[in-house]
C-alpha cells in the first residue's frame, strides 16, 4: 500500500514514442500496481502539477492546496486498483477526488485576496502599446476580473475554473463534478454570465477576449 513518504519520490519512466498519452498513463497504471514504485513517482510527476494548480484555484491558499494535493493522492494510489479507465480519464478521476476534498476544505471559507487570474492562469492579451496607461488598464482589468471571480460561489467558480483554467469539457466537468451534463453547462453559462454582470466596462471587454463560448 502506497504512504505519503512515498509519493514524493523522485525519477521518470522513458515515454515510449509510440503510445499516445493514454496508453503511457494506462502502462504506468499496470506498473504500478505490480509495485513498481518509480511508475508511481512517473504518474504523480505527471499529473501533480495539474491537480495543485486546480487546488489553489478552488482554495486560494498554498498550504491548504498543497494538503488537498497530497491527499487526493494517497486516496488515488492506494484505490489505483479501482480506477475504472471505461468510465473516465485518469486525470478526470484524479479531479474528481481532489474537487470533493477540496470542498471540505473551502466550507471553512476565509477571505479571498489573492489573484485569481495568475492561479487559473488564464493569459490576458497585451496591451496593444507598452505606455503606462495601457499597462494601467491592463492591471485593472486583471483586478477586476479576479474581484468578479472570488464573488462566484464555489460550484460557480469549480465549474469556470475547469472549463477555463483547465479546459476541460462538459461531459469532464460533469464527471468531476457530479452531475448531470446539461447542469455543468448551465453552471458555466451562469458563471459566465455573472462574471459580465460583476465587471466593469473594461473588464467585460477582457472577459469577451478571454472567456468566448
Amino acid at each position: 500500500m502506497i504512504g505519503d513518504s512515498q509519493i514524493k519520490t523522485t525519477g521518470l519512466l522513458p515515454l515510449t514514442e509510440s503510445r499516445t498519452p493514454q496508453e503511457e498513463t494506462l502502462a504506468l497504471i499496470r506498473q504500478a500496481l505490480a509495485d513498481d514504485q518509480q511508475a508511481y513517482a512517473a504518474l504523480y510527476d505527471q499529473y501533480a502539477p495539474g491537480v495543485y494548480r486546480l487546488c489553489y484555484s478552488l482554495l486560494f491558499n498554498r498550504q491548504d492546496a498543497e494538503d488537498v494535493t497530497q491527499e487526493t493522492f494517497v486516496y488515488a494510489f492506494r484505490n489505483l486498483s479501482r480506477y475504472d479507465e471505461g468510465k473516465a480519464g485518469f486525470k478526470t478521476w484524479l479531479y474528481t477526488i481532489a474537487v470533493s476534498r477540496s470542498r471540505n476544505v473551502y466550507r471553512r471559507r476565509r477571505p479571498i485576496s489573492l489573484d485569481i487570474v495568475a492561479m487559473m492562469q488564464l493569459r490576458l492579451p497585451a496591451p496593444h502599446t507598452e505606455t503606462p496607461e495601457a499597462q494601467l488598464i491592463q492591471r485593472s482589468a486583471e483586478e477586476a476580473i479576479s474581484t468578479a471571480l472570488s464573488h462566484l460561489s464555489p460550484r460557480l467558480r469549480e465549474a469556470v475554473v475547469l472549463r477555463y483554467g483547465h479546459e476541460l469539457t462538459y461531459r469532464e466537468i460533469a464527471e468531476v463534478m457530479g452531475c448531470p451534463q446539461k447542469t455543468a453547462e448551465s453552471r458555466v453559462r451562469i458563471a459566465h454570465e455573472q462574471l459580465r454582470n460583476l465587471l466593469m466596462a473594461e473588464g467585460s471587454e477582457w472577459l469577451h477576449e478571454l472567456l468566448t463560448i
